[in-house]
């Protein structure tokens, strides 16, 4: 019995009514059990008991046909104010925790499309664009103000001589746009050969260097925080921390330190802290890694490796409830 408690996992699959991709989690924050899922080919689906059940929603202004088309890949809560962003370009609001959601006009003037959205209280949000735009709405999305004075593309032909080796073959977008507690940025170039990052005051997106010659795969903060520091994954499975309090003012590289995981050649394609030491990695190939050290030693999960389908990102609300989302709707919960 003590044998089969020890290598039993930390996660269980949670039996879902759809095969699609999933892209997104996030919970009320006013009332904690009731949470929203979403995903490929219109996947919106609610549970109000923490995520053991989960129920397919449909929005009473699209056409269920309509509906199909979207793939809705981010949602955020603060207390019952919630936002939804997905492709085609479409954005959804709701101010009652989702009983009712509104569609949100999306200017077609935007520069990029929305690519990030960050609930910051009640009407107010903060979207980023596949351009680098960043503005904030406090009045439910009907104004919005931007945060930086231009787009990646004019700065980098602006900065191309500064030696940000990479920046010449920028395709003009960007992937993997996450946010810190605090309002900093990290953006990924879409071929993953330099990263740039902005924090609220600057002007412009600054462009960094990689420091090794494998591709950015994912970046991320410590814990949300980049007062904690940043991880960042490379093709073929590489993995590395920087120092806490990075230096988001100066225009140097980041220094990472690399992380002794073995995945055997899959590339990591998120990584969340569940606390200060505890953190877990998802792998291609539908593999979890855990560490109790902060990444000095890794071991592979039991047990996940049998999951037909690849796992993209792994969510912790607190230290008792946390999520892997995956694709073929995968959906793992943690076991505390």
């Amino acid at each position: 019995l003590w044998l089969k408690k020890k290598n039993s996992s930390k996660w269980k699959q949670i039996s879902l009514p759809v095969d699609t991709v999933l892209f997104d989690l996030d919970f009320v924050k006013d009332s904690p059990k009731h949470g929203w899922l979403v995903g490929s080919k219109g996947t919106f689906l609610e549970t109000i008991d923490g995520g053991e059940n989960w129920i397919p929603r449909t929005f009473a202004n699209l056409d269920p046909d309509e509906e199909l088309t979207y793939r809705f890949e981010t949602i955020s809560f603060s207390g019952n104010d919630g936002w939804v962003i997905g492709k085609p370009a479409i954005m959804l609001h709701t101010k009652d925790g989702g009983k009712s959601w509104l569609r949100v006009p999306v200017s077609p003037k935007l520069p990029g499309e929305p690519i990030s959205i960050t609930a910051l209280g009640p009407d107010s949000a903060e979207m980023t664009t596949s351009s680098g735009a960043v503005y904030i709405t406090d009045n439910g999305g009907r104004n919005w103000k931007a945060q930086v004075k231009e787009t990646i593309d004019s700065t980098l032909n602006r900065t191309i001589s500064s030696g940000v080796s990479g920046a010449s073959y920028f395709t003009g977008s960007i992937i993997g746009v996450i946010r810190d507690l605090t309002g900093k940025y990290l953006a990924i170039s879409s071929r993953g050969n330099f990263f740039l990052t902005w924090q609220p005051g600057q002007e412009f997106w600054i462009p960094r260097a990689r420091e090794t010659s494998r591709r950015i795969q994912g970046m991320g903060f410590i814990q949300g925080d980049s007062k904690k520091g940043i991880w960042m994954s490379t093709r073929g499975g590489g993995l590395g921390f920087t120092e806490s309090n990075v230096d988001f003012d100066s225009v140097n590289g980041f220094e990472f330190t690399n992380s002794p995981i073995k995945t055997g050649g899959y590339g990591i394609l998120d990584v969340a802290f569940k606390n200060n030491e505890e953190l877990w990695a998802a792998c291609g190939g539908g593999i979890l890694y855990k560490s109790l050290n902060r990444g000095k030693t890794w071991e592979k999960e039991p047990g996940t490796e049998k999951i037909a389908g690849n796992l993209y990102k792994i969510k912790f609300f607190d230290s008792e409830s946390g999520f892997v989302l995956g694709s073929n709707g995968v959906l793992l919960k943690y076991l505390p």
